[in-house]
């Protein structure tokens, strides 16, 4: 059965499951389609250091670099309507390959065009981020985001972290207003 966090929450993901390297991140959301404008979520994973920042650009999987290098974390490709149920966007991380001079993974989403389409997280509604184990499909993790975020067009939804040789998840809720260029500045890049 899985656990349902709440924003701030940290648990153990690795520990007491031997065995668990590979993982799937589901990513959801549903939007309030008011104004009939196509609204456009995007999942990002931003591969961190100790300093909390990409070590250069291949350290950010998004719809425009699908796999990390590494094989470590792989973006699952670009929905671009988020209609229908359950996931919109996933992502497969395999632990065992994570580099270890990563020592966070930080899963994101931003809104495509939310400046110009005048679209923040406020019109979206029921998101969510999951954790799944690849081998089996159960869930084993999830954090509904409840708060309003009602300027933000870009969201931290959680973190995988080393703690040791475990690895833990944290469930962060974290908005921003300046969209991905803002995550991407935020994480060391340009």
């Amino acid at each position: 059965m899985a656990v349902n966090l709440q924003k701030g929450q940290k648990v153990d993901l690795t520990k007491g499951r031997a065995g668990l390297a590979k993982v799937i991140i589901g990513l959801g959301w549903d939007t309030n389609k008011f104004d009939g404008a196509d609204f456009d979520l995007d999942a990002s994973v931003f591969l961190l250091g100790e300093n909390a920042k990409c070590s250069g650009a291949e350290d950010f999987v998004y719809y425009n670099n699908l796999k990390h290098k590494s094989g470590s974390v792989e973006h699952l490709g670009d929905n671009l309507t988020g209609e229908g149920e359950g996931d919109d966007e996933q992502v497969k991380i395999d632990l065992s390959k994570v580099p270890a001079n990563v020592s966070k993974i930080a899963i994101t989403v931003t809104i495509h065009m939310a400046a110009e389409r005048n679209q923040n997280f406020g019109l979206v509604s029921n998101a969510f981020v999951r954790v799944l184990d690849e081998t089996s499909n159960a869930e084993l993790l999830r954090y509904d985001l409840s708060e309003d975020y009602s300027i933000e067009t870009a969201l931290v939804f959680a973190e995988l972290y080393r703690h040791g040789t475990e690895w833990k998840f944290a469930a962060v809720g974290q908005g921003f207003n300046d969209g991905l260029a803002g995550l991407v500045r935020l994480y060391g890049l340009e």
